[in-house]
């Protein structure tokens, strides 16, 4: 068992972790930026460290002064949470040879499904579908890459390898467009992630976002914990997450679980990861691994009564995966809607002081947030203030206690996006289920000057 966590994050995530190590008796240090120093996790932390001003580049991506905010607490491990530094294998190696246990898989993994072009050759070794593509990074003749597309068959999309956050990507309809679109994506990807490395992808119009949980211990066991439906997004950013899928029968289930399961301990995993998936006619298409948690990992502890963060924290600490595959029953539906401070017309971030908060309740509510009466919301971080996840016996349920958890919710003082989460549950086309990764932003482009509707 680990004896004391830095919790390298902020916000909800970082007091998600916190409550996860003092349920099992570890100590926590709460490293936090100047502007953060009021955070719910900070003052219920054992220790607390700040690591510097505002803005993340000088504190939660500054690597040496993480590090040395384990040395002078005596930590034995550090929990990235998610964003940040959570998925940067240089962080997981220096925190590993600085003598600490990173909470997240091995550098090398890390390394391997950061770079999108080896992370698919990786699964397609392993057996895991993926989408018809280049099968490589794009190189500089024009002719051997019109090529490549025409093989593929438009439309095509170029993606950055380093990429992710649905940044560096870019679809193609046409031959003539390709070679100026190759260009481009490379110059934004160079930008963006240091890296314009790019490769190709066949194009699918009508998919939906559909991800795999696993858990591995890095000895050779593996578990799948079922799948998330994540496809209500706007401008690739997931806006509500559900588990299980819509229509994801238990033969489907296990059939893309046990390949997941296969590859990690093919690739020597360990800890908590998701395969992501687009899902269309049918098929499962690879598109990339996120090797930490997630945030819509509530979804999945609901349905399954698994304690994500509690497993990440006794993977860490050497133990054996305790849970076998047949331990793992999905029981009703859960559903997560994202709470954003930001105008839920024109999507712009509301930082600024919450006057007023009440958190919904009732049977199968869970509200997983570090806002409060008088918190101030700052302007340097996401804008993702809190999650509300619910419960139901079956989806229809799951919808109606989010419909009204969602009428009781009070955030004062800001605008939120609860108004269009309101109106997503409300929504024809998401209770029927199945809907594309395309819906919401065409539903929202529909209601533009309507009073009413999605």
């Amino acid at each position: 068992m680990l004896d004391k966590v830095v919790i390298a994050n902020r916000g909800e995530i970082a007091l998600r972790v916190l409550r996860a190590c003092h349920a099992l008796g570890i100590k926590t240090v709460a490293v936090h930026s100047t502007v953060d120093r009021n955070l719910k996790h900070v003052g219920m932390a054992d220790e607390s460290v700040c690591i510097g001003p505002a803005p993340a580049s000088d504190s939660y991506l500054n690597i040496p002064r993480i590090i040395a905010a384990a040395e002078v607490t005596d930590a034995e491990a550090i929990h990235p949470g998610y964003g940040f530094l959570s998925e940067n294998a240089d962080f997981a190696e220096r925190v590993e040879k600085s003598g600490f246990v990173f909470i997240g898989p091995t550098a090398d993994v890390i390394r391997l499904m950061g770079d999108k072009v080896e992370a698919i050759r990786a699964m397609k070794a392993a057996g895991v579908p993926c989408v018809p593509g280049s099968g490589g990074p794009l190189g500089d003749d024009p002719d051997e890459n019109s090529r490549i597309a025409r093989d593929i068959g438009y439309p095509v999309i170029i993606k950055a390898a380093g990429g992710g956050g649905g940044r560096g990507m870019r679809v193609v309809h046409t031959e003539p467009a390709l070679h100026n679109a190759i260009g481009t994506t490379k110059a934004e990807a160079k930008a963006a992630f240091g890296n314009d490395m790019v490769y190709m992808e066949k194009f699918l119009e009508n998919p939906r976002h559909v991800e795999v949980q696993v858990l591995a211990d890095g000895q050779g066991n593996a578990i799948h914990l079922g799948e998330r439906d994540c496809s209500m997004q706007r401008r690739h950013q997931k806006v509500v997450e559900e588990a299980p899928a819509p229509g994801i029968t238990p033969a489907m289930r296990e059939q893309i679980g046990s390949v997941c399961v296969e590859a990690c301990i093919r690739i020597g995993y360990r800890g908590a990861g998701t395969f992501e998936f687009l899902f269309q006619d049918g098929h499962f298409y690879f598109i990339e691994m996120n090797t930490r948690i997630q945030v819509e990992h509530p979804v999945t502890e609901l349905v399954t009564g698994i304690d994500l963060v509690r497993e990440q924290l006794l993977i860490a600490g050497g133990e054996k995966l305790s849970i076998r595959q047949s331990d793992v029953v999905l029981r009703g539906h859960a559903i997560e809607c994202r709470i954003n401070a930001e105008d839920p017309d024109n999507f712009m971030p509301c930082p600024g002081m919450v006057t007023r908060f009440h958190a919904p309740g009732g049977p199968g509510v869970r509200v997983d947030t570090h806002i409060y009466d008088g918190y101030r919301i700052p302007p340097n971080y996401d804008s993702m203030i809190g999650k509300l996840i619910v419960h139901g016996a079956d989806r229809a349920q799951a919808i109606s206690r989010m419909r009204v958890a969602l009428a009781e919710m009070v955030v004062d003082g800001i605008k939120t996006n609860i108004p269009l989460q309101g109106r997503i549950m409300a929504d024809r086309g998401f209770q029927q289920g199945g809907m594309n990764i395309h819906y919401l932003e065409k539903r929202i482009a529909e209601r533009k000057d309507k009073p009413i509707g999605l």
